[in-house]
């Protein structure tokens, strides 16, 4: 008898337990409702964070770069190793298809560091150029100065071509698409008039195996000098490298103004026995405008303290020894936190840099 009372009693409870699960199902299915409520909230808090609220100090970063072969990916690792080094900050240097997609990730925070040359800063912030299909990348902001990029060309020496002008009707190299030279060489031959055969979008190193190997005459390429690729190929094989000057270089300027003139000196490869008139755009390091102000300022204090390393990185890097080449910037809005770095050291930076963000 004790024993069934206690059957009963067992079974009583597990029928309590049964029914206030059922209770707490029903909460569930309320909370969810909630929930759906809440999320709005969430994604109001998120539309407050891209408004302008700072991430937070990070722990590891991506830095886009460009191709293989090019002058971003070697400086992509001479970053890694400036913040592994003096921020204990890990990286990933990342392949991308240059300054246009650069901007594009870090807009989209695939990427935390990027690096730009002025064409497409220019057309992102203004969302001009087609790729920005009218957009405007109004949240990228400039951190400090890098180098000039020329832009020049290299032919087989058996092709006999020295000139852009020859290019007509001939398969050319043109860069990957969504890079800098990518992206200008086909403006640059319309601006001149030149209409090309085959435009191969490829990455330096990609250009440089199809011209080794017999499929490829003419490359145009533009990145800080010396190009790792162009040292690659006169290694193996006779090449003529030319730029462009006189008519043809104020065409383009005219067109295009973002170009400068520029010289590459005859010592940068083995190939030249003169300098090389030609054009040239210059290049910033980039954040979002939501990146962590204290991180950026001690990303810039890093950089120009340690700027040595980056020279013995990648020879370009000298352009930037000094901390008021970013005085070449005279309009791309910047980061506070890098703002707080050059007005520290005492440099006056002009009053257009100066974003809407900027409250100090």
């Amino acid at each position: 008898m004790v024993k069934l009372k206690k059957a009963l009693l067992f079974l009583a409870m597990a029928l309590l337990v049964l029914f206030f699960a059922a209770c707490s199902g029903g909460s569930d299915d309320s909370g969810d409702s909630e929930s759906s409520d809440t999320g709005g909230d969430s994604e109001e808090t998120e539309e407050t964070a891209e408004e302008g609220e700072s991430a937070d100090y990070p722990s590891t970063v991506t830095i886009g770069t460009a191709s293989q072969g090019g002058t971003y990916y070697i400086w992509g690792g001479g970053l890694a190793n400036l913040l592994e080094e003096h921020l204990g900050i890990t990286s990933n240097v990342e392949v991308t298809g240059g300054p246009v997609h650069n901007i594009q990730l870090l807009d989209a925070d695939d990427i935390q560091i990027g690096m730009v040359t002025e064409g497409p800063l220019y057309e992102g912030i203004h969302g001009e150029g087609d790729w920005t299909g009218g957009n405007k990348y109004e949240d990228i902001r400039v951190i400090f100065p890098m180098y000039h990029t020329p832009f020049h060309w290299w032919s087989t020496a058996k092709s006999g071509v020295t000139s852009i002008l020859e290019h007509e009707g001939e398969r050319v190299g043109v860069g990957p698409a969504g890079g800098t030279p990518g992206t200008y060489n086909p403006l640059i031959y319309e601006a001149l008039g030149i209409e090309t055969g085959d435009q191969v979008q490829a990455g330096a190193s990609d250009m440089a195996s199809q011209m080794m190997d017999g499929q490829l005459d003419h490359i145009g390429f533009s990145a800080g000098i010396p190009i790792a690729a162009v040292t690659e190929i006169e290694a193996q094989m006779d090449i003529n490298i030319y730029g462009i000057d006189g008519e043809e270089r104020e065409k383009v300027k005219e067109a295009l103004p973002y170009f400068v003139d520029f010289v590459i000196p005859k010592d940068t490869y083995e190939s030249l026995d003169s300098d090389i008139e030609t054009i040239a755009q210059y290049n910033y390091g980039v954040v979002h405008k939501n990146a962590n102000e204290d991180f950026v300022y001690d990303f810039v204090k890093a950089y120009h303290e340690n700027i040595e390393q980056m020279i013995t990185t990648h020879a370009s890097a000298e352009e930037a020894r000094d901390p008021e080449a970013i005085l070449i910037n005279e309009s791309y809005p910047m980061h506070p936190g890098a703002i707080r770095y050059y007005e520290e050291i005492g440099i006056e930076l002009p009053e257009a840099v100066y974003p809407p963000e900027w409250n100090n």
